[in-house]
């Protein structure tokens, strides 16, 4: 099933990400956390790809496994590090062989160690380049990725648009942005985003708050913002885990509820191989008379949102075990 396919309905697009685990107990894991989220029919799933490469035949072999075992459509992230045109031309043919019809092209960072991206020798420089190169050869779905609060390396926001216009109209059939945690940021992208001439369905990527230390590293390497408000929050549960968890999920479903009021066409959501925040976040917008099947066609523009901080969550919430 290409995933450009499931836009359009009455009902949002969910989707899964995952992680290629390091160790065979590590996949075990990954493929219980995946029968969990199987549970709550997602549209589709996605494994992504270690830096340089290190995970290219684990990211192949996952994506093709979570396909012939489960009921689910995934997609294969491939990024430009590495590779030559030629072997990224091989990567693609054995995806298309296994019978993937779905990838996300990506530059990709630095290989460990590395502090910038140099391009590989007859290889491929920026994201747009490799989507010009699979676009005309193959006939898989092809998604993008996007920053609605700019790119790290690229401070010049219009700029940036630009060249993700460049993606867009290179074949690009829809893109998910990097992680953020208000949702007027992403209102102000969608409305830039068509300015801009780019029509594709836009959405919005989020990251459960499971660790305090791990997410502040996280919004540093990418360049998101955490509001004041979160980070109030986060603070003042820091040396709480169970705190902290409950207030992510409860910042999440707020968010998220926010983002599908205000039209986003579904949620992308980064799990880290865990399933419990994940979970609950999803059975909230379930539960939720503000989510469930609501939604536009077109995400341009949004209501007058704030992100102020999500009501304060009882014990039970805490544990992630009600809405």
């Amino acid at each position: 099933m290409r995933i450009i396919d499931c836009f359009g309905s009455s009902r949002p697009v969910y989707s899964f990400e995952f992680l290629p685990p390091k160790t065979e107990d590590g996949v075990r894991t990954l493929f219980a956390t995946i029968e969990e989220l199987a549970g709550l029919h997602p549209s589709f799933v996605s494994v992504t790809y270690g830096a340089g490469g290190s995970t290219r035949a684990l990211t192949i072999d996952l994506v093709a496994r979570i396909k012939r075992e489960t009921a689910l459509e995934a997609m294969a992230h491939l990024t430009c590090v590495g590779h030559s045109a030629v072997e990224l031309g091989c990567i693609l043919d054995e995806l298309q062989a296994r019978g993937i019809e779905n990838v996300l092209p990506l530059r990709g960072d630095p290989p460990r160690g590395e502090t910038r991206f140099i391009p590989p020798a007859d290889g491929f420089a920026y994201a747009q380049e490799l989507v010009r190169f699979v676009r005309p050869r193959y006939s898989f779905c092809l998604a993008g990725a996007c920053y609605p609060e700019g790119h790290l390396e690229c401070p010049d926001k219009d700029e940036d648009l630009r060249h993700l216009a460049e993606k867009a109209s290179s074949g690009v059939d829809f893109l998910i942005t990097q992680l953020f945690f208000d949702p007027q940021d992403y209102f102000r992208f969608v409305e830039r985003a068509r300015t801009a001439g780019i029509e594709q369905p836009i959405v919005p990527g989020i990251m459960p708050v499971t660790n305090v230390a791990q997410i502040e590293r996280f919004t540093q390497m990418c360049g998101a913002t955490i509001p004041p408000a979160l980070q109030e929050q986060l603070d003042a549960a820091r040396d709480d885990e169970e705190a902290v968890i409950a207030t992510g999920i409860a910042w999440a479903t707020e968010q998220c509820q926010a983002l599908l009021a205000g039209g986003a066409p579904g949620i992308h959501f980064y799990t880290l191989n865990r399933s419990r925040a994940t979970r609950t976040i999803f059975l909230n917008l379930q539960s939720s008379d503000d989510a469930g099947t609501r939604r536009h066609a077109d995400a341009a523009t949004g209501p007058a949102l704030s992100a102020s901080p999500p009501p304060r969550v009882s014990p039970a919430q805490r544990r992630g075990l009600t809405p």
